[in-house]
């Protein structure tokens, strides 16, 4: 039986990047393909969704970026996590770990 694609939940986006960056710096496209392959498979982020994030956290002080070159030889943006990000990323985990207890404990419930 084939895996599916599985959609992001609203906000969750954001923290995934965060936990990408928080394991060195990449360019969008080296973000995109880590969320896959550390989902196996399963978490597909598209260009359109990526980048607005990635500006959105940049403008919050989470991330930052400078221009260099790609493995495939080509000029692009690296970004990295600020201490700012590192704060907001342990923050959002604490928050989506009760997240999925929550949803588990619905989910397990039998009456």
């Amino acid at each position: 039986m084939a895996r599916s694609k599985a959609d992001l939940l609203q906000g969750t986006l954001d923290m995934l990047i965060l936990k990408t960056l928080a394991l060195g710096k990449l360019h969008g496209w080296g973000i995109s393909k880590r969320i896959r392959e550390m989902s196996r498979d399963v978490l597909e982020v598209n260009q359109g969704s990526l980048y607005p994030a990635l500006y959105r956290l940049e403008d919050r002080g989470l991330i930052e970026a400078e221009w260099g070159i790609s493995p495939e030889g080509r000029r692009a943006k690296f970004y990295s996590l600020t201490g700012s990000g590192k704060k907001a990323l342990r923050e959002e985990r604490r928050s989506w770990e009760l997240f999925s207890e929550a949803v588990q404990l619905i989910l397990q419930t039998t009456q």
